[in-house]
């Protein structure tokens, strides 16, 4: 755990010092949090004084050049995020002391962190998880968990919509949101985020494992199976299986299966997507698929894409590595 900065590191302003002594007895500052906002500030001392300016005279274009000097020296943007958060309290602060007329850190803000990427399973990781077989399970279970498998990888839907889709096709349903899956169509039928409805092919694979999950369905509740839940997927007590369970399975048969990688119901979600525009290059296609609203939203899949190009590239091609 971080101390309590000594006399000898603390910086020589003495608007710093009254202000580090307030947040300490004032605010009750944790040790390392106040050594964190000692360091910010000796930063922000260093880069004054290198414009030839106390503190209080920065102006809000000074902070914004400061900024750009951490960004392209490797910052990230959550880091520098935080530093202008300590650097935000001190003008607030200086503020109230009377010190400064405008904080000239409150309205600069951190660059955008890059959004990261979807995680996705390369097709032969996703195969192996489609294809697992748990043959310890019980047949019931199996069954009901390779067929949410199919549906998750093979039509892209969420969680939400999957746990949400009901055995049989009724009005009430449809009603109160709840989707449905034709097997003779070869169709889901899923109401998505704001409760947009919409249809997706279901592939023979996921038919056939529907088709066994539903002969199995009410096998261990006997008589009893008349007051079963209407869910297309229940859990061992005959009520609707909720969207935690289906992670909690999922993760632990991806472990089984081998993959190196745990598995979420969302993963399997981006594989559909990323899989489908590498065979088809077919954007709009995939949209329609995932029920996004916009587009912009289903461009992410083709950095995905990219990115799978530049590994067969790299792997393939004999330009692709300069030879040492």
């Amino acid at each position: 755990m971080a101390e309590v900065p000594s006399p000898a590191s603390l910086p020589t302003d003495p608007h710093v010092l009254r202000y580090l002594e307030h947040v300490r007895v004032e605010k009750r500052l944790a040790a390392r949090t106040l050594t964190l906002y000692t360091l910010d500030l000796e930063k922000l001392a260093q880069f004054a004084a290198g414009v030839n300016l106390p503190l209080l005279q920065l102006t809000s274009a000074h902070i914004r050049r400061f900024v750009a000097q951490m960004h392209s020296g490797g910052r990230s943007g959550r880091g520098i995020a935080l530093i202008l958060s300590g650097w935000r309290g001190f003008y607030t602060w200086a503020g109230r002391q009377g010190l400064v007329a405008h904080n000239p850190v409150q309205d600069v803000r951190a660059p955008k962190a890059p959004k990261p990427l979807p995680k996705a399973l390369g097709v032969d990781d996703a195969v192996r998880l489609a294809d697992y077989e748990n043959t310890g399970a019980a047949p019931w279970l199996e069954a009901r968990d390779a067929a949410v498998v199919e549906l998750l990888y093979g039509c892209g839907l969420r969680v939400g919509e999957l746990v949400g889709l009901d055995a049989v096709a009724s009005p009430q349903a449809e009603r109160e949101g709840r989707g449905w899956v034709d097997l003779q169509a070869g169709e889901a039928h899923v109401f998505g985020k704001g409760s947009k409805r919409r249809s997706v092919p279901v592939g023979r694979a996921a038919v056939q494992a529907l088709q066994a999950w539903l002969a199995l369905r009410a096998q261990p509740f006997g008589a009893s199976s008349a007051r079963l839940d209407g869910a297309l997927f229940i859990g061992q007590r005959g009520k609707r299986l909720t969207a935690q369970s289906v992670w909690l399975r999922l993760r632990q048969r991806s472990q089984l299966a081998g993959l190196t990688t745990p598995v979420h119901p969302h993963m399997l979600r981006h594989s559909f997507a990323s899989h489908v525009l590498q065979s088809s290059s077919d954007l709009r296609a995939v949209q329609e698929l995932l029920g996004h609203a916009n587009i912009t939203t289903t461009q992410v899949y083709t950095r995905l894409d990219f990115q799978h190009l530049a590994k067969v590239y790299d792997a393939a091609h004999p330009r692709a590595r300069k030879k040492s």
